[in-house]
Parts: C-alpha cells; sequence; structure tokens
C-alpha cells in the first residue's frame, strides 16, 4: 500500500452496475466463464461460439460487505508464520553448524521467494493475469523474501558471528 505501483492492476467493468446486478444472488466462490461440465461439451460448436464471441474469463466471489482489514491481516500474518515455518525447516535440514550469514541469507530468501512469488506464473498462464501485474507481484515476493531472509540470517543460532 505503501507504494503506489499496484493502483491500476484492476480496471472497472463497462457497465459495473449492470454486471453487479447480475452476479448478485450468486453464491462466493469460483466460476469459469463460458462454462462446460465436460470435455465432449467443450467441443461442441454451441461452446465453439461461444468462446469465440467472448468473454472469456475467470473470477472469484467473495461474500457481499467491506471485509475486516483486521481479519484479512489475521490471515496474512498466519501465512507468514506458515512461509516461516517452511522457511526454518528446508534451512534446519540443508544448513549446517557454523554457515556464514550469506549461506542462510541463500537458502532462505530462495525458500521464501519460492513461497511469496511461486504460484505468479501459473496465474499469468491459466488465470489470464496480466504480464505486468505478475512482474509487479514478482517485485513484492522479492521484497519480502529479502526480508525473510535477512531475519533468518540474522538470527540464525548455528551461524558463525
Amino acid at each position: 500500500m505503501v507504494l503506489t505501483y499496484h493502483r491500476k492492476d484492476f480496471a472497472q467493468l463497462p457497465n459495473e452496475d449492470r454486471v453487479l446486478d447480475t452476479l448478485r444472488g450468486a453464491p462466493p466462490g469460483q466460476y469459469m466463464f463460458p462454462y462446460s461440465a465436460s470435455m465432449k461439451e467443450m467441443g461442441s460448436p454451441e461452446m465453439v461460439e461461444k468462446f469465440k464471441r467472448g468473454p472469456v474469463g475467470m473470477m472469484q466471489l467473495r461474500k457481499g460487505g467491506m471485509g475486516s482489514m483486521a481479519g484479512f491481516l489475521v490471515q496474512w500474518f498466519v501465512f507468514l508464520l506458515v512461509v516461516g515455518i517452511f522457511v526454518a525447516y528446508v534451512c534446519s535440514r540443508t544448513l549446517t553448524a557454523g554457515i556464514d550469514y550469506l549461506g542462510v541469507f541463500r537458502i532462505a530468501g530462495v525458500v521464501a521467494f519460492l513461497a511469496y512469488a511461486g504460484p505468479e506464473a501459473t496465474r499469468s498462464i491459466w488465470g489470464g493475469q496480466p504480464v505486468a501485474v505478475t512482474v509487479k507481484n514478482y517485485i513484492d515476493g522479492l521484497i519480502y523474501a529479502l526480508l525473510t531472509a535477512g531475519v533468518f540470517a540474522w538470527l540464525w543460532p548455528w551461524r558463525t558471528p
């Protein structure tokens, strides 16, 4: 939020009010459109025409309301703890006593980066996320990974001072 380079990651839908009225009542979940129940149906002339006409997409719907920033922050904190646990596990299994700061930093950073930014390419490939957004999310993941690696390397109990 401090850095403003994510402000244009999303755009407003044309005819937003009409689209929202249409979607109102749909339960929270993940949706694909056009939707086909089987691969056989996917190849039907009707579905091929729907795909040609467009739009084609995926979307996630959450329950109505603003959502609680506190709730989101608690979930983020839990995610950070889970990442930290996995980074600690990998480091504890791969690093030897007496390793230097950079050795800890390197392993912790790679594992943390994979946790923070790993799925971004998948979102571009399968979900249609714009490449520019993916690159910005990789930058965020790198920043988080460098911070995580720095803390681990600084506090690692078996490293040489």
